[in-house]
């Protein structure tokens, strides 16, 4: 899965990895970017824009939107035909932009937070879906998640899934505007290459979302494999 990640690259970065139109002046770097919180998004409905939505998608159908704390995540295999994520597969999807996500895999009965990144800590576009709710007072609230799939090679040692990282190939594809064949869209759910990605352990600081400073990322301690 992919519960915490981090955008860092300033905005003219942002802007010409995605070759965007428009990117907030005013982005402040994040380090540990939480469920719940707003995020970056560049969605199918404004794919030259960068704008934020709430980390947690919440269906248009859903009776309250508390059901987004439970839907950070979206597996890959199966978001075409779950009812929470069928319609956005199909019809709302987003890239969600990162130079960095944590996990936490379990050694010794501990849990260590693991920095993932590419190398360079180069920005990629992480594959997500978005939705609006009806909020009762007549406003939206939008939405979104992240989607996942299997661990590469690198990245299993660690955990057994990753989020879908698109190449940027695929970019224009994702951000279809229109319906495009399921096929076509899930042949695009594949582990990112792991000769690419590097990682590390962080300090638990970054156990707790207040938490948001630079140093979260510096490595605590040499890295050590789990199998």
């Amino acid at each position: 899965m992919c519960g915490r990640f981090v955008l860092t690259a300033d905005s003219n970065t942002i802007q010409q990895a995605f070759n965007l139109d428009s990117v907030p002046a005013a982005m402040q770097p994040r380090y540990n970017i939480a469920p719940t919180q707003p995020v970056a998004v560049i969605t199918n409905e404004a794919p030259k824009t960068l704008t934020f939505y709430k980390w947690g998608l919440v269906p248009s159908w859903s009776k309250d939107a508390t059901a987004g704390a439970r839907m950070i995540n979206a597996r890959s295999e199966s978001a075409a035909e779950k009812p929470s994520f069928r319609a956005a597969f199909r019809r709302r999807r987003c890239i969600i932009p990162s130079d960095g996500y944590y996990e936490w895999p379990e050694q010794d009965s501990t849990k260590t937070p693991i920095y993932f990144h590419r190398e360079g800590r180069a920005l990629f576009g992480m594959a997500g879906l978005w939705e609006i709710w009806q909020q009762p007072d007549g406003g939206e609230l939008r939405t979104c998640s992240i989607l996942t799939t299997d661990a590469n090679g690198f990245a299993q040692q660690f955990h057994h899934r990753m989020p879908v990282i698109l190449s940027p190939d695929d970019y224009n594809l994702w951000l279809s505007p229109k319906e495009e064949p399921l096929a076509v869209l899930q042949a695009l759910m594949k582990p990112y290459p792991g000769d690419e990605f590097r990682a590390y352990p962080v300090s638990k600081a970054v156990n707790k979302p207040v938490n948001d400073y630079a140093s979260l990322l510096e490595p605590v301690q040499p890295m050590q494999p789990l199998l």
